[in-house]
Parts: structure tokens; C-alpha cells; sequence
């Protein structure tokens, strides 16, 4: 049994059981609900059943058989559960209703949830997030119209307006810092949008951090701007997922970095911006992709910009999950030894940490 990250309020009423037969499935979740509801998830074929009352049960069991139905109501009476019954519904058919139903359901959720739906059927109103300073809202807001107008699909895309665009990042980390941006970036809901000017604003702090001149501080930035650029071509369905991708999903992903080169090639951009675009999620032992290029192979401006790059996807608040706390996701990148540059990894720290000097 996974207990949620955070401290467990004692009221009986706020305790949740998240009941599964996948627990990775949704895991993910279970922190977001913290500390206004203590979640608990709950394997229900392996796990014995708590000894703690619950005031409420969502079911995630994507198989609702006569024995995961049995042992459903067997944990709703052990557990003492008098309030919402909610069921995830993975399979919408006639029969996976009709046994949400039977279960005695108050709540029936269609796959894949996220948090904000969990919240609205419990009545938990999501904390507000804290303002933001202008100097900081009218930053983010220049720049995210210059992306919004930018990066649209079928538009030729120049290093000129992306030059401007650098620019404005630069401006803004300058003015911002990379703490307060990285908060501004937290209030887009687009999951592409969102990265893109993260990692842009990493880069900017990062190559500031590093002592880089002007010429190599835009250089870096500008190639963190573009480097998803691909993804204009990924459907959106897949691109904000509120889950998981599975397979099929993560296929049609992997395509970006070349459908992005493909996008730039011709168009003026130096040899390196196009390495960056096709070959950031390129590893130097070899298992990245598209082209499994391994050590020497990588260029030093690929390896820049991959740092940063997952970085930020780590810290990133996405509907299905949590931003993730800046040390935890700097020890994930000093644990990928051996895919990525050690040395740009410690000079990283710094900025982990939240500072911009």
C-alpha cells in the first residue's frame, strides 16, 4: 500500500482508499490530492486490507469480474466506507457501467483521469496558485504570445523571429530570474508550450551561470527554444495526454526530432540548431533516439541543451502529475551516469537549486 506524499489530515472524512490492479497506473496522482485528502492506493490483489477507516473509495480496477467485485465490497465493509463511491471507468461499454452501477457508484470517471476531476467529484477545491508578480505575468505574457504566433504548423519558421523570440526569453530571465520564471511557466495549461519556454528559460540561466558570452548565451537559448519544434506535427491528443503514452502513442512522439529537423532544414538555421532539433534526446550510451549516436558522436551544444531538456520535463506540473521538487530532479539527472555529460551535469547544480548567478 503507497500512503500519499505530505501529511495525512486525521479527519476520518478527508481519508481516501484509491483501490487498483495496476498500482503504477495512477500513481502519480496520489500526491496531488495531499495534504488536503490522505490518499492511500491500495493493490487490491495484493495488499491486505487497512486496518483505518475510509470515508471514501475510488475504484481503478480495469477488470470489474465477479472476483474483483467481491473483494470490492468485502474492502468497502472491512474499511468502514459510507461515503462517494468513485469508479475510473477504463472500458466505457453498456457492462463496465452497468457493474459501476451495481457497485453502488456515486462517481463514474471516464480513463484517463487527472486530479482536477478526482477534486471536483470529492468537492475539494484546488488551491490557487500564488500570484504573480506583474514584472513577472507581463514577461510570460510577451513571451508566450511570440510562441503562440510562432510555432503554428505550416508556418515557415525563420531565425530571424526566432532570434527575437531569444531575445525576449533572455530579457525576461534577466528580469525574472529562473525561480519566478519557472513559476510563470506552471500557469500554461499547454503541455508543448509549457516545456518549450522552460527549457528555454533553463538554458538562458544556465548558459548565464556558465559565464558565456552574449553570442554563446543566445546560441544556447536559441537552440532550447527550437528544439521541440517537431512536435507541432504530433496530434494534440497525444501531446496532452493526461497519462501514460502507451506504445502506439510513444511511436508517432519519437518522430518529432526529425519531423522538427526536416521543418528547419533550408530555412537559414546553422548546421548546429539543426543537430540540436533532431538528435536532444540522443544519449552517450547509445540508447536515446532517433539514431542511438553514442560519446563523441553528441555535440557538445546537443549535450547542453539535453540536460536541460529533462530537467525541465521532471519539474514540469502536467495534469497527471505533480511538478517534481528541483533537488529530487537534480539527483535523477547526477543518476543517469554514462548517458549524460557528468561535467555539465555538476555545473547544473546551481541552477537546480534555483539560483541565477
Amino acid at each position: 500500500m503507497v500512503e500519499a506524499i505530505g501529511t495525512a489530515p486525521a479527519d476520518r472524512a478527508k481519508r481516501v482508499l484509491w483501490v487498483t490492479d495496476d498500482p503504477g497506473r495512477n500513481a502519480a496522482l496520489i500526491p496531488q490530492l495531499a495534504p488536503a485528502l490522505a490518499c492511500r492506493m491500495h493493490d487490491l490483489y495484493a495488499d491486505p486490507a487497512p486496518a483505518e477507516p475510509y470515508a471514501t473509495l475510488i475504484c481503478d480496477v480495469v477488470d470489474l469480474d465477479e472476483g474483483a467485485m467481491i473483494r470490492l465490497r468485502a474492502l468497502r465493509a472491512l474499511s468502514r466506507i459510507k461515503g462517494p463511491l468513485i469508479v475510473v471507468q477504463t472500458h466505457e461499454s453498456r457492462r463496465t457501467r452497468l457493474q459501476a452501477v451495481e457497485l453502488g457508484s456515486t462517481h463514474i470517471l471516464p480513463a484517463p483521469v487527472d486530479v482536477q476531476r478526482i477534486r471536483a467529484a470529492l468537492g475539494v477545491a484546488e488551491a490557487p496558485p500564488t500570484p504573480l508578480a506583474p514584472h513577472v505575468a507581463a514577461q510570460a505574457a510577451r513571451v508566450s504570445a511570440f510562441y503562440t504566433d510562432v510555432f503554428v504548423a505550416d508556418r515557415p519558421i525563420t531565425p530571424t523571429l526566432i532570434d527575437n523570440g531569444t531575445e525576449l526569453v533572455a530579457r525576461a530571465i534577466g528580469e525574472t530570474g529562473i525561480r519566478d520564471w519557472i513559476g510563470a511557466m506552471h500557469r500554461f495549461d499547454d503541455a508543448t508550450h509549457q516545456h518549450c519556454l522552460l527549457v528555454a528559460g533553463v538554458a538562458a540561466a544556465f548558459a548565464t551561470h556558465l559565464g558565456f558570452g552574449a553570442h554563446e548565451r543566445h546560441r544556447l537559448t536559441k537552440a532550447a527554444l527550437v528544439h521541440d519544434v517537431g512536435k507541432i506535427h504530433v496530434p494534440p491528443a497525444i501531446l496532452n495526454k493526461p497519462g501514460r503514452l502507451d506504445d502506439a502513442e510513444l511511436a508517432v512522439m519519437r518522430l518529432h526530432p526529425g519531423q522538427g529537423h526536416a521543418m528547419l532544414a533550408g530555412e537559414g538555421f546553422e548546421a548546429e540548431m539543426l543537430s540540436v532539433v533532431g538528435s536532444h534526446h540522443e544519449l552517450l550510451d547509445g540508447s536515446g533516439y532517433p539514431d542511438g549516436l553514442k560519446d563523441a558522436e553528441i555535440p557538445d551544444l546537443v549535450r547542453l541543451i539535453t540536460v536541460c531538456d529533462i530537467y525541465a520535463a521532471l519539474i514540469e506540473r502536467r495534469s497527471y502529475k505533480p511538478p517534481m521538487p528541483a533537488a529530487k530532479a537534480y539527483a535523477i539527472l547526477t543518476e543517469m551516469d554514462g548517458r549524460l555529460d557528468p561535467v555539465l551535469v555538476r555545473a547544473f547544480a546551481p541552477i537546480a537549486g534555483g539560483f541565477t548567478d
